[in-house]
């Protein structure tokens, strides 16, 4: 859940970026956090507005030399941070006026191509997937979780049909040796008995495994949840998703908060409730004609913004309870 995913020819391309500056109108000043600070396309495009400022966030270390040159030439607008965004709330904002905070869950190229990260299935070698501030790889998954967790992993995180057969084959072969990126590929090609020519046969299950490796439910569920945090009235949260699970989990939040809430559990039960966040845009907003054409990678991406109606900290949202079958899956690494 790193920054966009963007095609070679181009080198960076942020996903539907036009949208978001006319959802979070820079022009008119503010501090914004840019959460999945990736290759820098968004916040580069903010500092263009004077008035605005960047808090950028990213929990891969390789992105820091990307944000050298914005720290040069906005040195007392632009600040880089190299955490996780789940922990944005630990950051010292006490008096920064929060306009937007900007989430892309999406890859970039670099990241994609980096054979140190083995993210893709073209890759080679020991299978990695960290993207930074991680405890575990791929290999460790693979390699050490039974049948029964490598199944429920690939089923829910990568919605692969094929899950129990995968994961049945894996355990077999990994008696003999440790699985590699080739290895998991080709056992994925000759277990799966309907081709999809679309996509590649090795591409869900590889989903299911970074979306696992970098702990992307709960990072995504807290990330919303501090963002709310932080926020100060009409303030924005502009979530862009790639995959059906977050896209799911993004409308749950926005929706379940648009509705009258209690703002604060540590408030007396005698306080009416209130809409937290305004949606004005029901569905997603997705790429233009034009943005497909010159970048196909940015098919599946959905963009989802809220407004936060009212100043508040704490508030009650269902949200864990909601998607607690995903993260327990997740604690599955709790054995590794």
């Amino acid at each position: 859940m790193c920054a966009t995913i963007i095609p070679e020819k181009h080198m960076h391309y942020p996903v539907l970026l036009n949208e978001i500056i006319s959802i979070i109108s820079p022009q008119y000043g503010g501090t914004f956090i840019d959460c999945t600070f990736g290759q820098g396309g968004y916040s580069s495009k903010i500092l263009e507005y004077s008035g605005t400022k960047i808090i950028a966030l990213d929990r891969d270390k390789d992105t820091f030399k990307k944000s050298l040159y914005l720290k040069t030439n906005f040195e007392n607008r632009f600040i880089y941070k190299n955490i996780k965004f789940s922990k944005l709330n630990n950051l010292k904002l006490k008096n920064e006026n929060i306009k937007a905070v900007i989430f892309d869950l999406g890859y970039s190229y670099a990241q994609i191509k980096d054979k140190k990260k083995g993210l893709s299935f073209n890759s080679s070698g020991e299978l990695n997937m960290k993207m930074g501030l991680n405890d575990f790889s791929a290999s460790d998954v693979i390699n050490k979780l039974e049948e029964e967790e490598l199944e429920k992993i690939f089923k829910f995180f990568g919605e692969e049909k094929e899950s129990k057969k995968i994961a049945n084959r894996i355990i077999k072969e990994r008696k003999q040796k440790n699985i590699s990126t080739e290895n998991l590929v080709k056992i994925i090609e000759s277990t799966k008995r309907i081709k999809n020519y679309k996509i590649h046969s090795a591409t869900k299950v590889f989903q299911a495994l970074r979306i696992f490796v970098n702990k992307e439910i709960s990072e995504l569920i807290y990330g919303l949840i501090n963002a709310t945090k932080v926020l100060k009235k009409d303030g924005i949260i502009v979530v862009v998703s790639f995959h059906s699970i977050e896209d799911k989990i993004v409308k749950y939040f926005f929706k379940s908060l648009s509705q009258a809430k209690s703002v604060s559990r540590y408030m007396p039960k005698i306080n009416f409730k209130k809409n937290l966040f305004n949606i004005l845009v029901k569905k997603p907003i997705l790429p233009s004609h034009k943005e497909l054409k010159e970048n196909p990678s940015s098919r599946s991406a959905k963009l989802r913004y809220a407004i936060k109606t009212h100043d508040f900290y704490d508030f009650e949202t269902d949200i864990l309870d909601k998607f607690k079958y995903l993260i327990d899956i997740e604690n599955f690494s709790k054995k590794l």
